[in-house]
């Protein structure tokens, strides 16, 4: 019996992958396959396109229609989920990107609130999600939480409560907030059919305990049989094997901070062999010695989490 089969309530995985930029900073389409194919051996549910791993503010709306096209093609006739992330502080782009998503054959859409003119109030966030998801009025919309970098902290269950008179198409929340009494809050809140896709990496392992649905994270483009062994471990019992996978989970991200978290992420995915580039201004890549030490890191940490799923 395969360890994902051994496991009752399987959270799925959701990888937010990076966007491949060639030698000239270019967006790079034609490396997603390979991506893509890395995705589907480590066993993940779907990706989340143009998020924050994806640098999405660091590109314009025509190279995030190009990643949504791309990326829903290569998915094509798998069983993968591909949700595209359209939001953008000019809320009419972000409703064309809406558009965009849906006549591509996207499987749904998520979108952070606008964060230089931010929402005042949940209503507000509301408003402009409504406005945003009726662009799409065929696919699944969740919301996305993350105040770390919108600097937006607003009620998000009380948002979960009156979205859903105004939102027919609100599917849940992307939550990447380390906040867990208000994960707990919004997983209460949730409606029928409704999913709490968890974004803080390091905190799976509470936050599926505290009933977080499913999760979205970047880490996942490496790692994600150790989350598989972790979820699996937690299911039997064996919170020692469990603890130990989060654990390795925090010191893969710890390594991947040394140098800057995405140009870290991305030096190690082109050390696997999938060509993905660097990072765009203000974004910085690894210099040689910091890369010199996170390959170390990388190669030291995967004899590790070869054990621990071995296990």
């Amino acid at each position: 019996m395969s360890l994902s089969a051994s496991l009752p309530i399987r959270v799925p995985l959701i990888a937010a992958p990076v966007t491949p930029f060639a030698r000239d900073g270019s967006v790079a389409s034609g490396s997603v396959e390979a991506l893509a194919e890395r995705l589907v051996r480590q066993g993940v549910d779907g990706v989340f396109v143009n998020g924050t791993t994806g640098e999405s503010h660091s590109l314009d709306a025509g190279e995030r229609r190009l990643l949504a096209e791309r990326w829903v093609s290569v998915l094509r006739g798998t069983s993968l989920r591909c949700i595209i992330h359209v939001g953008s502080n000019c809320l009419q782009e972000a409703r064309e990107l809406a558009v965009h998503a849906q006549a591509s054959g996207a499987s749904g859409i998520a979108a952070l609130a606008p964060s230089y003119f931010k929402p005042a109030d949940v209503e507000a966030w509301v408003d402009s999600s409504a406005f945003i998801a009726s662009g799409a009025p065929q696919l699944p919309f969740h919301a996305y939480d993350l105040p770390s970098m919108t600097g937006i902290h607003l009620a998000s269950d009380r948002f979960l409560t009156l979205a859903a008179e105004r939102i027919p198409t609100l599917a849940g929340l992307k939550f990447s907030n380390p906040d867990l009494v208000l994960l707990q809050r919004c997983v209460a809140a949730l409606g029928a059919g409704q999913e709490l896709l968890f974004g803080c990496d390091d905190l799976l392992l509470p936050a599926v305990a505290l009933g977080a649905t499913g999760a979205v994270g970047s880490t996942y483009n490496l790692a994600a049989p150790l989350y598989r062994v972790m979820q699996t471990a937690a299911a039997r019992g064996d919170w020692g094997l469990a603890r130990r996978a989060q654990r390795h989970s925090i010191r893969l991200i710890e390594i991947l901070g040394g140098g800057g978290y995405l140009g870290s992420l991305k030096a190690v995915l082109e050390q696997e062999g999938i060509q993905v580039g660097s990072v765009r201004l203000p974004l910085r890549a690894p210099n040689q010695i910091q890369t010199q030490d996170l390959l170390a890191g990388w190669e030291a940490w995967s004899a590790e989490a070869a054990e621990i799923v071995a296990a």
